[in-house]
Formats: C-alpha cells, sequence, structure tokens
C-alpha cells in the first residue's frame, strides 16, 4: 500500500546509507529456529482497522503451524514506520521481521539492516513471483525481500455517474478526462475528478505520461527540473482548475477527504490504488461491487501512459541472532505463501504477487480483477537506494504549485536542488 512519502523521508535515506548495522539481537543466539522456543517480533504497516486483523489471523496459523514459534505482532501507522524501522535498526528495538514498503527496501539493504534471503526458506518459490518484483526486492544482485502483495495506480469511476453524465467509456488521455468532468459537472450535478494534491507518487503517471521521470538513475541525471517534467507538472495542475475538476485540497486530512468524497457519490472519479477496494465497497456508492470501474490512468501528450508499481516485501533483520533470523524466514515464506497470498487478497482486496494466488475465487472479485488487468503497464522502481526520498521534495514543492505560491519551473528547480544534495553524483 501507498498513501504517500512523508518529507522528513528526504533525509532519512541519507541516514539509511551512513549508519552502520545495530548489533544488539533479540535473544540468545543459536544456529536453528526449532532448537528450542523462540519468540520474534513482527512489524506490520497495514492499515490497521480493515487489514491488520487478517494479518493477525495469518500470524495465528503460522503459530498453530510452528509450535516453537511465537510472534509478537506489532502494528505500526505506515506513515511513521519508514522513520521508526531506521530508528530502531540504527540503535536497538528493531523488529526481527517486517512488512517494508518496496521503496524502502534498497536503502535499508544499503545501510546493511536487512538479511539477503538468497537460499533461506523465504525464497525457496522466487519462481512463482512476478519476475519484476523480484527484481524490485533486490539490491547488489542480492534478494533482500520476498514480495507479499503488489500495487499500482488506477482510474477508478463511479459507473452510474458516467452513466447517467452520457460517457460510455472511461477516459483515455489527461483532456479526455478534463472534458469528461466537466460533462459530468453539468449532467450528473457532482465534481467530476478529484486529483490528490501534494503528493509526488500521485503525479507519477504524468511525468510517465511525458517520458520522463523524477531522475534517470541508469544515467544518473536529475531529470524533475526538465522540460517534460514542467509540462507532466502543468498538466497535473490544471487538474486541480479545468471545470468539473475539485479544487486542490492541501489540508492534512485531504487524502480522507477525498475518498469521502467518492464513496459517497460526490465525486465521480479519482486516481486511486486497490488498498482502498475494501473501503470502497463500504461506500453507500459502491454497494453494488459492480459499480466500481476501473481503468488504466490517463495518458500524456506522448501517448504513454503508466503508474509507479508499488506494494510491500517481508524483510528480515539482519542485526537479529541465528535463532531469530530463521524463525524470520519461516514467517516470511508464510506470509508470501499461495496460500496466504489468496487469504490476504479475499479478504483484504489487495494483489497477490504469485500467480497461483488469483484463484478463481479471487479473480470474482471485480476492484482485483481491474487492477490485475493494468498491472502490465505499471513501472517498476530502479534500484536506487535514495528513490523513495525523492517522494519528499517534490511532494513539498507541489504543494507551493497548485496553491499559486510557486511557479511549476521555479518549484521544480527547488525539487532538483533538494535532488542534488541527495545525490550528489547525479547531473542535470
Amino acid at each position: 500500500m501507498r498513501r504517500g512519502i512523508a518529507a522528513s523521508a528526504l533525509v532519512a535515506a541519507l541516514a539509511v546509507s551512513l549508519a552502520a548495522c545495530g548489533s544488539s539481537g533479540s535473544g540468545s543466539d543459536s544456529s536453528k529456529a526449532d532448537s528450542g522456543p523462540v519468540t520474534i517480533t513482527y512489524w506490520d504497516t497495514s492499515n490497521a482497522t480493515n487489514e491488520a486483523p487478517n494479518y493477525q489471523e495469518l500470524v495465528k496459523k503460522f503459530e498453530a503451524a510452528n509450535p516453537n514459534i511465537k510472534v509478537n505482532f506489532v502494528n505500526v501507522p505506515f506513515d511513521q514506520a519508514q522513520n521508526k524501522l531506521q530508528t530502531a535498526m540504527g540503535a536497538s528495538g528493531a523488529p526481527d521481521v517486517f512488512r517494508s514498503e518496496v521503496g524502502w527496501t534498497s536503502a535499508f539493504a544499503k545501510g546493511g539492516y536487512l538479511e539477503p534471503l538468497d537460499g533461506t526458506p523465504a525464497a525457496a518459490d522466487t519462481s512463482a513471483f512476478q519476475a519484476s518484483l523480484i527484481q524490485q526486492a533486490k539490491y547488489d544482485g542480492k534478494l533482500y525481500g520476498v514480495p507479499l502483495v503488489t500495487d499500482t495506480l488506477g482510474l477508478m469511476y463511479n459507473k452510474a455517474l458516467f452513466a447517467k453524465a452520457g460517457i460510455t467509456a472511461a477516459p483515455k488521455t489527461w483532456d479526455e478526462l478534463k472534458a469528461d468532468a466537466a460533462q459530468l459537472k453539468d449532467k450528473a450535478g457532482v465534481d467530476g475528478f478529484w486529483m490528490r494534491a501534494a503528493d509526488g507518487y500521485y503525479a507519477m503517471p504524468f511525468l510517465y505520461g511525458e517520458g520522463t521521470n523524477m531522475v534517470d538513475a541508469a544515467a544518473k541525471k536529475i531529470t524533475i527540473s526538465s522540460p517534460e517534467a514542467a509540462k507532466a507538472v502543468e498538466t497535473y495542475k490544471s487538474m486541480f482548475t479545468a471545470p468539473g475538476t475539485a479544487k486542490a485540497d492541501v489540508t492534512t486530512d485531504s487524502y480522507a477527504h477525498m475518498m469521502d468524497a467518492f464513496n459517497t457519490g460526490k465525486v465521480a472519479a479519482i486516481i486511486q490504488g486497490p488498498w482502498e477496494i475494501t473501503n470502497v465497497y463500504k461506500g453507500a456508492a459502491f454497494a453494488d461491487k459492480a459499480n466500481l470501474g476501473i481503468a488504466p490512468v490517463p495518458a500524456g501528450s506522448t501517448g504513454k501512459a503508466g503508474a509507479p508499481t508499488g506494494g510491500h516485501n517481508v524483510s528480515v533483520y539482519a542485526g537479529a541472532d541465528a535463532a531469530h533470523k530463521a524463525a524470520g524466514e519461516k514467517l516470511a515464506a508464510f506470509l508470501t505463501s499461495a496460500e496466504s497470498q489468496t487469504f490476504l487478497a479475499l479478504k483484504n482486496s489487495t494483489l497477490p504477487t504469485r500467480s497461483d494466488a488469483y484463484t478463481a475465487e479471487v479473480k470474482a472479485n471485480p476492484g482485483i480483477a481491474g487492477f490485475q488487468a493494468i498491472l502490465p503497464a505499471a513501472q517498476p522502481r530502479p534500484e536506487l537506494p535514495e528513490y523513495s526520498s525523492l517522494f519528499g521534495s517534490i511532494g513539498t514543492n507541489l504543494g507551493k504549485i497548485v496553491q499559486g505560491q510557486s511557479s511549476t519551473q521555479a518549484g521544480l528547480d527547488a525539487t532538483a536542488v533538494d535532488y542534488a544534495k541527495l545525490l550528489p553524483a547525479f547531473g542535470k
């Protein structure tokens, strides 16, 4: 799941890349997890209300199957987890195993905090997983996480409102979406589109649509202030001012406001990920699940369309002793098994990372089926430890841009300055 990166993450990756791995383990050393009872700590970063109870149920099943392993299950709010993990792993109190957002894995691996999982029970059947997700869990050729769930962004829309406005198909370009928004406002009496403001992750489809990214990792070049990026952000900015679109909401509760408006039928379309499917189905507008439409994000002026590949891996702490590492590897294998991923998909409406978890029952969920169809267009993240931290500065400056506090180019130039500090080896 991906709900935005905190601005503090910009400096967090710097600390991660420089810090040394903590030496304190979680218990006395032992070569095997099954040599005696062991208690491991697992940090879960899923939604505490809708998702975490189902992860807890899986952990109980794991304990039943492994009576010599007990799991201390701790739910940590997602927006606090990255900094909490970095602090704990750099000092003491780190969990033995944890649910890590895909963008964090390479940064933590670079810092020496994660145990390589190649050749362990956690990575016994990597061929079952989507190849790009395994690659995304690697750093410097080694595997540091096992893909647990995956996601991307798509256009979620209210089919009934689109039909009321006389719109028969989802828009394929941003210009078509703006035209549809105006028609929805005129014919259906609701805002046609609500765009998440001041969040770089949600702006990524606009960059991809112009054939660019925040950085070119392979060429070691900062591209956020390029003409292509400026064009992308101008289009992004227009999604808050075009007729029928909702004005930019930069309040602390903006995410909740957007979801409430969509779930109650006050807005017809949003850009969102599958982690919200469960909540959407609880909304009055989607009592009939078939009313939820899911389409690829619209394309930019280049004709290209795409959204980031998100999701979560299960990783094991390198500073734990042998017994806790072995137990953590067993838990990672259990949580990412086909049976567990099928269970999570049915309970949480999340997307499995392995093909054998897409059972007929899982694919009967229209939300999962909709996002599964658009996953092939998702853009994997580059193997760059600092990549996740790039979202902090761009989010801050996008907020200034959409509020008229900064011009597009000035905001992107300021972002590029921040990136140069974070990536001193990169040019412009």
